[in-house]
């Protein structure tokens, strides 16, 4: 039997983490361990993970991030796979079981994930998969729409984090580093840049919707000047830190009718909308001599043609 070990990061996760654990361990197919990594919560979400002895347990003194936290239980495990999972995630006790199923049986698949519906909306779907457009934008694939339109299993270019199965080899493969997420993205599209690079070393994606999942999204339902500046500033510079990573600047030109009226827009909705956003440049060119050295990287790893990952950019 193939080994499975589940990580969840927590940060001020109390309202969502017992009934995430709940679901974990309540699963068909059993897993191996279960590993919470804390990014130093403050809302009580410790104590009440101290009512579990069965699993382990990392308490961060800081916040290292989605990327960063989810690295460290990558490296506390050796399991065959792994499933990162939000705490705001509740599985169906056969979530697992399903997924493991497929990917036992098709080894040139290195994540899956199922149908991920929003909680408290079971005719919504949450997530079945990522979208890439041409101008580059991301979208979680079928979100806001009725589950019965994605009953179809299929390959997809990628799959959200929220409830992600990995499989190991392809995580030994594609990291730099050690890292399998880039903890310069710290949150937000590390999702995306690990499903580019994983289609770039030739590793595929599927979405199965015999697996079914609720996600609480929380503010991410509210509008643009509901979230954090931070949270804005990461989400809008990670999208040009993935590209420079991942894209092909043959497809970006040829692209470049659907990316020039985008990014004209979007700088213009900085300037007069949010300026405090174009803070996050600062960053980006801090790090630009890093970010393509991974781009070098990586291209140096290509094993497919460029055609099999842009045809699914829509």
């Amino acid at each position: 039997m193939p080994t499975v070990s589940v990580h969840i990061v927590t940060y001020n996760s109390a309202m969502d983490i017992k009934g995430c654990i709940e679901s974990v361990l309540s699963q068909s197919f059993v897993p191996t361990e279960i590993v919470v990594v804390d990014n130093a919560s403050t809302d009580g979400t410790r104590e009440k993970l101290t009512y579990y002895s069965n699993i382990r347990i990392v308490l961060n003194d800081t916040n290292n991030g989605f990327a960063g936290a989810h690295n460290q239980a990558i490296r506390m495990t050796d399991s065959d796979y792994l499933l990162v999972l939000n705490p705001d995630v509740t599985l169906h006790p056969d979530y697992l079981l399903h997924l493991i199923q497929f990917m036992q049986s098709n080894p040139m698949f290195g994540t899956a994930t199922g149908l991920l519906l929003r909680k408290g909306l079971n005719e919504e779907v949450d997530s079945v998969g990522i979208t890439v457009h041409k101008n580059r934008r991301v979208f979680d694939r079928g979100a806001g729409k009725h589950p019965t339109l994605y009953q179809e299993s299929a390959e997809v270019f990628g799959v959200s984090g929220a409830a992600a199965l990995y499989r190991r080899a392809m995580v030994k493969e594609i990291s730099w580093n050690g890292q399998f997420f880039d903890e310069d993205f710290f949150a937000y599209k590390e999702d995306v840049d690990v499903s580019w690079r994983a289609q770039l070393l030739g590793w595929k994606a599927y979405y199965l919707s015999d697996a079914l999942a609720f996600h609480e999204r929380g503010w991410k339902e509210g509008t643009r000047f509901s979230r954090p500046l931070f949270v804005r500033r990461l989400s809008y510079v990670n999208r040009y830190k993935m590209i420079l990573k991942n894209d092909s600047w043959g497809h970006l030109l040829i692209h470049l009718p659907y990316v020039l009226p985008y990014e004209i827009a979007s700088l213009g909705y900085a300037l007069l909308k949010d300026p405090k956003l174009l803070v996050a440049w600062g960053d980006f060119f801090k790090k630009i001599s890093e970010l393509l050295s991974k781009r070098m990287w990586i291209q140096q790893q290509r094993k497919v043609n460029y055609k099999d990952i842009y045809k699914f950019f829509v």
